[in-house]
Order: C-alpha cells, then structure tokens, then sequence
C-alpha cells in the first residue's frame, strides 16, 4: 500500500474520526500529542483503545498512532495504548537521531510482548526536522534501520524553536533553515531507504496551493504529504498518483532493457537511457502495484 496522504484526526474526537475514515486517505494518524489537551490525555488514550478494539481489519487504510514526545512523561503510555493488530506504525514527534528511535523501538518491544503481538510489527515513522538538535543531527539517519517505516518532516514546530516570525518568504517559498531541513530529512530517508513524506499545507482551505505544493514535493522526490483535513485528501491523491504517460513511459524504459540484455545503455525516442533510469521507471510501477520483471540485471 502507498503512502500518498496521512491524514491527522484528534484520538479523543469521535466524530471527527468518524468523517476522517470516509476521507479516501492512505493512512490515518490518531493523534495523542497536539491536538489533544494536556488534562484529556487519559481520556483519548482510552478513547483509541476503545475504538481500535472495534476496528475491522477490511479496510483501505493504515492506522497510525502519534504519540507524545519520548520526553513528555506520556510516550510510553501511549505506546501501550497503541499496541494493537490495527496499528500499523507509530508516528514519533521531536525524534532527535537513532537514539531517540531505538528508545521508541524498546517501548514498542515492551508494549508488543504485553499485548501479545508480534516482535517488530509495529513500524516507526518519525518527525524529523522538529528540533535544531533534530536538523543536526539528521546525518546520523544513512542507513537502513529497524522498524523504519517512513520519514517525515515539520516546519510549525521548528518555527518556534527557533523564534522565527515565519517559516516562509513572503514569496511563499521556503525560508532557508526550512529548506535545509527538508532537503536533509528527504536525503535521509534516501539513505535509509524508506518512503519520505513532505509535511502538512496550513492551509486546508487553498486547494489551489496544496496541489502546486504536492507538485513540487513529488518532483523533490516525496513519496506522499500530510494532510490536516478531509478535504485535502482527494487533492494530494491525485497529486502523488503518477500519470498514465508517465506509467507508458516506464513501461517502455523497462520493455527496452528487457530486449538488450547485459547492455547498461539503452535508446528510447530519441535519448540515451542508463541503469537509473530503469530503476526509477521500476520503482514508479511498482508504486502502482504491476509486477517488473527483473531479469533485465
């Protein structure tokens, strides 16, 4: 299954779960950390728990579960609450470096055993950029870990980290310690080999934005967006599902390598294709679900 849209719905707020589930959204993210007030984080965990025990398993969505920061006092309270079959991954906020994700991976051990689940069948999927402390240390992300599902990253929360009046140009572009941290969040998520996320547009009212900024991110090399409403949800679909020329075209990259075997270059409407090229058209049908013959190696 794909990641294009993570849509964020209140784990406390029933009805907004319930038009959440109608979305059309690859992934749905109970959230524990921000929306949901400090004297009420009781109250929602045994909310998801309640509703997790009533979740069918035919469905066309991931559950996730965001949990509060490591640092917090509720994270491993949260973790426990959302070990479950349903739940395919834990979103972690703030996580700064591997540390912060092997603490995450030892409470999800702990919470796994005590509900009878499977060791590692609970994915990690980690807010990156949330931090200074976080940006810096992104290099430490270069190789494939346990429990990585995906990556993420924010801007809202590194705003205020940093004071800043803003996290764009009056332009609408990205101001520079945003843009460095998106570019490092999406290169680690290259080198550890998992699917990087771009994170949320603010506002769920401008259509017209949301679908040049899902552009954009997909052009960069995102694989899918959050999303912070329904309605965003049908507008980053579209956005992050690749064309049926583009698909033609990867068809064909894919059907040249396989007539000239043990050849590294290849000629297609004019241009002269190499291996990257038959690994993108690859990884782009596969995306979709089409079995690629590999014997083109």
């Amino acid at each position: 299954m794909s990641l294009r849209s993570l849509l964020f719905v209140p784990a406390d707020n029933v009805r907004k779960i319930a038009k959440a589930e109608a979305a059309g959204a690859d992934a749905l993210i109970f959230d524990l950390e921000d929306s949901v007030a400090p004297e009420r984080k009781a109250e929602a965990r045994s909310i998801l728990r309640d509703y997790l025990s009533r979740l069918e398993t035919d469905r066309s969505w991931r559950a996730f579960v965001r949990i509060n920061p490591l640092d917090s006092g509720e994270a491993l309270d949260d973790v426990l609450a959302a070990a479950h079959p349903s739940v395919a991954a834990i979103v972690l906020p703030k996580a700064t470096g591997v540390a912060d994700l092997q603490r995450c991976a030892h409470y999800l051990d702990v919470a796994e055993r005590a509900a009878g689940l499977v060791s590692g069948s609970i994915a990690i999927l980690p807010v990156v950029t949330e931090t200074a402390a976080a940006v810096l240390r992104l290099p430490e992300l270069a190789s494939p870990l346990p429990r990585l599902a995906a990556l993420t990253w924010g801007g809202e929360d590194l705003s205020t980290f940093l004071g800043a009046l803003g996290n764009k140009r009056p332009s609408g572009e990205w101001d520079d310690s945003f843009r460095l941290a998106r570019a490092l969040a999406l290169l680690a998520a290259a080198a550890c080999e998992v699917p990087a996320i771009d994170t949320l547009h603010a506002d769920y009212r401008d259509g017209e934005g949301l679908a040049a900024a899902c552009a954009a991110a997909r052009h960069a090399g995102f694989a899918g967006k959050i999303a912070i409403h329904p309605e965003q949800v049908p507008i980053i679909n579209a956005g992050f599902s690749p064309q049926a020329d583009e698909l033609d075209h990867a068809r064909k990259v894919v059907a040249a390598f396989a007539n000239a075997p043990g050849t590294g270059t290849v000629g297609l409407d004019g241009r002269m294709l190499d291996r990257p090229h038959l690994i993108a058209a690859r990884r782009l049908l596969t995306s979709v679900g089409e079995k690629v013959l590999l014997d083109a190696d």
